[in-house]
């Protein structure tokens, strides 16, 4: 089998095998290390999607590059590149297409540039110290993927016989897990991103759609080749069962949306916190965004579902709470104040950087103090304006952070009485000394926000 052959030529063991544990695992390669099961270096790590088409005029790999460094001072660790593989003529939307309608998984979309190029700029962001993890299509493929040739069985069929669409995108077709040589195939594919171009992981499109089984085999086989960071789009327990490491938070997001609008006061967070926490695995990571490309091109977010100052608190939230692998996507720190075009080409620009000192602040905190890393302790602290403000301490060893967020748009004053809140501190933003005592009253400004540092 074709197949077989191919997976053989690809295996390249490179790093240690997965180990499901959740004590530590100590290693002098931190590149080989686990924490709870996951790579250690995600652990205090962050993620920013990187929509290469329209993140320059020339929307290419080369010209990205010169952003790293900017975005290396800012705390960027990990580099989502959404897909980069050539899009699908047959049935295209729009002038250039969708990233996720991909006509071949072995190849460079030349709108980007070329092979060597990828490799080039992947080799430089791990010069920089930065993480690379690659957007993954596997539930369906383009239109004109030749496999709708060469392999009709790997593709599901409709009721006339034809290879029928994915949900109702129509420019895509739905791939058939039923059939073993695909899985195979699909595995295989996948080895040769890692073993060839060395990427630190995956964010697998649709990851809900395509079997447990599948994934189960898939990411325990891909972790013999090294230990790679998995982000599933879902939010599904499932999908941290079957080994990704983190999952999107679409339930959290749709509280936090609403508390935003006013619709839902503060305190409707913690059914989102109690969904995890009794759902999913206890060792499972979520990623936590204010916006990604889906919801800035078709939701408008964060300009429209958080717009303005309401945008901060909210950032905060996902930058400091606990399991949370946070995210930016890219534009987000300029900000871009406008929804993104989807199938054409719609450049961003980049001049004033507003938002970069604020986001400098909170990665930076999060790589350095140990008391955000994902599994660090939480704490809700209860005040007198629940319904308005949501406030947490977060813990590990002796570094404790106590995060404040009016999560209102009235000025707000409440009172903490809990006795870990008791010591000195410094707000993160303002740098401003405190001694916080039992019964201490704040008063924060309509969306206003405070992170105390021990």
């Amino acid at each position: 089998m074709k197949v077989l052959l191919f997976s053989t030529l690809l295996m390249v063991v490179m790093a240690a095998c997965h180990q499901p544990s959740h004590q530590d695992v100590t290693n002098n390669n931190t590149d080989t290390a686990m924490i709870d099961g996951h790579p250690a270096w995600i652990m205090q790590g962050n993620i920013y999607e990187v929509n290469v088409r329209q993140y320059t005029a020339a929307g290419t790999f080369k010209a990205f590059e010169p952003n790293l460094d900017r975005l290396k001072d800012m705390g960027v660790q990990t580099l989502w590149f959404m897909p980069i593989n050539p899009i699908s003529k047959v049935d295209r939307k729009g002038s250039l297409g969708s990233y996720y309608a991909v006509s071949t998984y072995m190849d460079v979309n030349p709108e980007f540039g070329s092979m060597a190029d990828w490799k080039h700029l992947v080799d430089v962001c791990h010069e920089k110290g930065f993480k690379v993890i690659l957007d993954w299509v596997p539930n369906h493929t383009g239109a004109d993927h030749y496999w709708l040739r060469k392999h009709p069985d790997f593709y599901v069929k409709d009721s006339t016989g034809k290879p029928a669409m994915a949900a109702d995108w129509t420019d895509t077709r739905k791939l058939n897990y039923a059939n073993m040589e695909l899985r195979d195939t699909m595995i295989a594919q996948m080895k040769y991103w890692i073993d060839s171009t060395g990427i630190d992981g995956y964010r697998c499109d649709v990851a809900s759609d395509v079997p447990d089984d599948f994934w189960k085999s898939c990411i325990a086989t891909l972790r013999k080749e090294k230990n790679i960071f998995m982000l599933a789009e879902g939010d599904k327990p499932e999908l941290n069962k079957d080994g990704f490491d983190a999952t999107y938070t679409w339930y959290d997001f749709n509280i936090m949306k609403a508390i935003a609008k006013g619709k839902k006061p503060a305190s409707a967070i913690d059914s989102a916190l109690h969904r995890t926490d009794s759902l999913f695995p206890k060792n499972a990571l979520r990623m936590y965004f204010t916006s990604n490309h889906d919801e800035n091109s078709w939701n408008g977010a964060d300009f429209s579902t958080m717009p303005g100052t309401i945008h901060a608190p909210f950032a905060v939230f996902t930058q400091t709470i606990v399991r949370s692998i946070p995210l930016i996507y890219g534009g987000q720190e300029e900000p871009i104040l406008r929804a993104i075009r989807f199938f054409d080409k719609d450049t961003m620009v980049f001049k004033k950087y507003e938002r970069a000192p604020f986001y400098t602040k909170l990665l930076h905190l999060r790589t350095e103090n140990k008391a955000l890393a994902a599994n660090a302790a939480f704490m809700q602290i209860h005040t007198n304006a629940d319904d308005k403000v949501f406030a947490y301490l977060r813990s590990m060893n002796d570094k404790k952070i106590l995060v404040v967020l009016n999560w209102s748009n009235t000025s707000t004053t409440i009172s903490l009485n809990h006795p870990q809140i008791i010591g000195n501190v410094t707000e993160l933003f303002t740098n401003e000394k405190l001694s916080i005592a039992k019964g201490i009253s704040l008063t924060l400004p309509a969306w206003g926000y405070k992170v105390y540092v021990y």
